[in-house]
């Protein structure tokens, strides 16, 4: 199983924090030597490249750039594929150069220099916003692309930490600016421990009975990690994926770099989402959009809606997984149901925190204009209708994220409901189970009511045997000798005793009740003798009258 990412360290997500990576229950940069070289420092030797970020930032020291990870979890051994995509003035996307060859550059540890080379070189006139997609960043190229477009640190340092971030710089009026969103979402990918699914179990086919045979549920699950993949009946799972995305907004040719580390599992394939960028391009609603308005940020736009999908496709399997729990809820009674509700409960609210994040990142789309529009080159007529382009794309963007939160609460609502359920049929279970107790013990009590009574019975005629068979001269001597009427007579005399008095001191029964006086008590028989008088003598006119 893919591992849980890492816990995100908001205070280092955007460059308005003036102390970058930096720990405060630690001294370690207070105690760096300020004339110690680092290999990030501007006088070492190689291109200007090389001293990226401490070059062009210099509150980005060699010991935060260490803590941040940002150079050594980029490698340099792996080649790097970048995927060229250029939207051309007139509207329309090409991913082919000017003599209609892929454009895809691979760059190895030996070639660095070559794809420098290929950055410095001046873009054609006729492109509007070449789009990057970064595979398998390496160190080398992560700081090519910093020093070219003078790119924060933050941008690749949130990236490599699943920091969710946007924010906005160098805003040059009529000019351009740096915008950049790292926007985590749910993917739904293929469960590496469980067999592939058929065509009749993938995503959105509704089976459920397929379901049934494939998911095993185990007691390992105790710890509940929001962070973690999640694991669905259906033989996929849902981690958190992540876009990265920075864009140079200029006026004569924008960049929009997307960055995607070496991971089999999460983020992306940008060969795909290159691909899919450019299948936006052939879709004749967005090449209106792209022709009416020349602002570069619509391809960002665009590029956003592959998380909304990602998210849509994972609820879609996430309700057929909890569709399946409902079922084996309603069939059976098992405490490892109820657990993976909680769990399924517990990414639901993780998943609540991301879309708001995704609807933030929209925001900030949509209140951050961009400044290169307000040139002259530009009519108040275009910079009108591009804005309101923009809000209106950005409005069905939002539209669509209220819609996944809502199947979200749906879904959140429907796991409470069947967990009420679950409470419900265990405690009816441990009704019932109490009642065949209580019925158990009110049969033994009965059974030992009877017992008590024969044991009140025989008790005084053992007692005298007890005392007859004494070797006394009171008893046994000759002036003593008892026969079995005088024993029979005593035991008689005893039981009755006993019995009259057990009556007398009963709490409650038909000859005496809990209100009785210590009188009535005493002389119980005639008082009920007397009661049942009463009762015939009350009864008898009711039956002269109805003869």
């Amino acid at each position: 199983m893919p591992p849980a990412i890492p816990t995100p360290i908001y205070r280092h997500a955007a460059p308005s924090g003036p102390w970058p990576w930096m720990d405060f229950d630690t001294d370690s940069d207070l105690t760096l030597s300020r004339d110690q070289p680092s290999p990030a420092s501007p006088g070492t030797e190689g291109p200007s490249w090389r001293g990226y970020p401490e070059t062009l930032f210099g509150n980005w020291k060699p010991d935060q750039v260490k803590r941040s990870k940002m150079l050594s979890n980029s490698s340099e051994s792996d080649t790097c594929s970048v995927h060229w995509l250029d939207v051309l003035k007139d509207g329309h996307f090409t991913i082919l150069d000017e003599e209609g060859r892929d454009q895809t550059s691979r760059i190895t540890h030996d070639r660095v220099d070559e794809f420098w080379v290929l950055l410095q070189e001046p873009r054609p006139a006729n492109i509007r916003v070449r789009a990057l997609f970064v595979d398998n960043l390496s160190m080398s190229v992560l700081q090519m692309l910093g020093t070219k477009y003078n790119i924060e640190p933050f941008f690749f340092s949130s990236s490599l930490n699943w920091i969710p971030s946007h924010y906005q710089e160098e805003v040059r009026p009529g000019k351009g600016d740096h915008i950049t969103i790292t926007l985590p979402f749910i993917r739904m990918t293929q469960n590496p421990v469980t067999r592939p699914p058929t065509p009749s179990e993938t995503p959105g086919s509704g089976s459920v009975r397929s379901a049934h045979a494939q998911y095993i549920s185990t007691d390992e699950e105790q710890i509940i990690d929001t962070q973690a993949p999640l694991s669905l009946s259906c033989g996929n799972i849902l981690l958190v994926d992540l876009l990265a995305i920075h864009m140079v907004r200029d006026e004569d040719s924008s960049t929009i770099i997307s960055y995607h580390p070496n991971s089999s599992w999460r983020r992306p394939s940008p060969k795909r989402l290159h691909f899919l960028v450019y299948r936006a391009g052939q879709s004749v609603y967005w090449q209106k959009i792209f022709a009416k308005s020349k602002d570069p940020t619509f391809l960002f736009l665009a590029i956003l809606w592959y998380a909304l999908y990602s998210w849509d496709q994972a609820l879609e399997s996430l309700y057929n997984h909890v569709v399946f729990l409902e079922s084996k809820v309603l069939s059976t009674n098992k405490t490892t149901l109820i657990r993976q509700l909680y769990i399924i409960q517990a990414h639901l609210l993780q998943y609540q925190s991301l879309l708001q994040d995704f609807h933030k990142s929209v925001d900030f789309l949509q209140n951050t204009p961009n400044p290169a529009m307000e040139s002259d080159d530009y009519s108040p007529t275009e910079r009108k209708d591009s804005v309101d382009l923009m809000n209106r794309e950005c409005a069905n963007l939002l539209s669509e994220i209220g819609r996944l939160e809502n199947r979200r609460s749906m879904q959140s609502s429907r796991l409470k409901n069947v967990m009420d359920l679950s409470f419900a049929t265990v405690n009816l279970e441990d009704s019932k189970h109490m009642r065949d107790l209580t019925e158990a013990t009110v049969r033994d009590s009965g059974a030992m009511k009877q017992i008590s009574y024969l044991t009140m019975i025989f008790l005084p005629a053992s007692f005298t045997a007890a005392v007859f068979g004494m070797n006394v001269n009171e008893i046994s001597g000759t002036k003593g000798q008892e026969t079995l009427v005088h024993y029979v007579a005593t035991a008689l005399a005893l039981t009755c005793a006993t019995s009259w008095i057990v009556v007398a001191w009963h709490s409650d029964g038909p000859f005496v009740n809990g209100d009785s006086t210590l009188m009535e008590r005493v002389w119980w028989p005639v008082f009920y003798l007397l009661r049942l008088f009463k009762e015939r003598q009350k009864s008898l006119p009711r039956f002269q009258n109805t003869v």
